[in-house]
């Protein structure tokens, strides 16, 4: 076998022993194997809330009023009589709809202006980034009140908020990002190649320097559909009946001292979804560093 046959064969030997090594180190941890199935069952609970329950999230019942957890009602019933674990099931594709929404957003538009800022660098690297450090300057929270206050409640409102939230960050980590791998020995190899600037941005800086990127917007859904619950849970989302994790917990807190349940069941799955996202997120990325040449 010539050299160039064994460098053309090492690529597509080594795929099989990477996911190979992939599903073993999955394996081997436990947390990281939990947190999977935990998101498999979140959004299989989104895509088809059928499969976990067969009831009517907005079905009252008089006679059922303020239930326990049980094996009827596994998180027990509202002051209206409705199942909360059927409301719970339900608000699911609305809560990760939003968060999903609000990180796409964020991550276009961010990576997109970071890529234009590390790539012409200059006067319009500095211009934009003296917006995203004024974008930075400012309060989130602030941020999102006035945006969700011009646009009205809603949990789309609330995911578009975010995502203009999430800009400046995706922005900055982008545009480190690209000058990093610009300065790189493979990148400046390109040079003497014949590769032309376009094609080497294309082909060696962006496929790298998006790794990062993609890894942070990982860990970013987990802090978004926390994000999303805590603005619902203040009344800016969906209007009630809609369920919603965070209207869910805000409709219990009435009953908190009697009722807990009715709080920290739908918090509990809140909590385990972020948590459960994050721990995927770092294990995307400290995976990151692989370089495509």
């Amino acid at each position: 076998m010539t050299t160039l046959e064994a460098t053309a064969a090492t690529p597509s030997s080594g795929r099989p022993r990477e996911r190979s090594g992939r599903l073993s180190a999955l394996l081997r941890s436990p947390g990281l194997l939990a947190a999977y199935l935990w998101v498999a069952v979140i959004l299989a609970a989104a895509i088809h809330p059928g499969l976990f329950t067969s009831g009517d999230p907005l079905r009252q019942d008089a006679s059922q009023m303020l239930l326990a957890p049980g094996l009827d009602h596994l998180f027990g019933t509202d002051d209206f009589g409705r199942d909360q674990f059927t409301r719970a099931v339900f608000g699911t594709r609305l809560s990760l709809q939003a968060a999903v929404v609000a990180v796409a957003i964020g991550l276009v538009s961010g990576s997109l202006i970071g890529l234009v800022a590390g790539a012409l660098r200059g006067r319009t690297d500095s211009v934009l980034m003296r917006i995203i450090d004024i974008m930075l300057a400012v309060p989130s929270l602030i941020v999102s009140l006035a945006i969700i206050s011009a646009l009205g409640r809603g949990t789309l409102n609330i995911a578009v908020a975010i995502g203009i939230n999430s800009t400046a960050g995706f922005a900055r980590l982008m545009r480190s990002e690209v000058l990093k791998v610009s300065n790189a020995k493979y990148v400046e190899a390109s040079v003497f190649a014949g590769h032309g600037y376009v094609r080497r941005l294309f082909k060696h800086v962006v496929p790298n320097a998006s790794r990062s990127v993609l890894a942070a917007a990982t860990m970013d859904i987990g802090t978004a559909i926390l994000t999303v619950a805590a603005l619902s849970f203040l009344g800016l989302g969906a209007p009630p009946p809609t369920p919603e994790w965070g209207l869910l917990v805000a409709e219990g807190r009435t009953f908190i001292g009697v009722q807990w349940w009715l709080s920290l069941l739908p918090g509990l799955v809140i909590v385990l979804t972020v948590l459960a996202v994050y721990r995927i997120g770092r294990s995307f990325n400290r995976g990151r560093t692989r370089v495509v040449a």
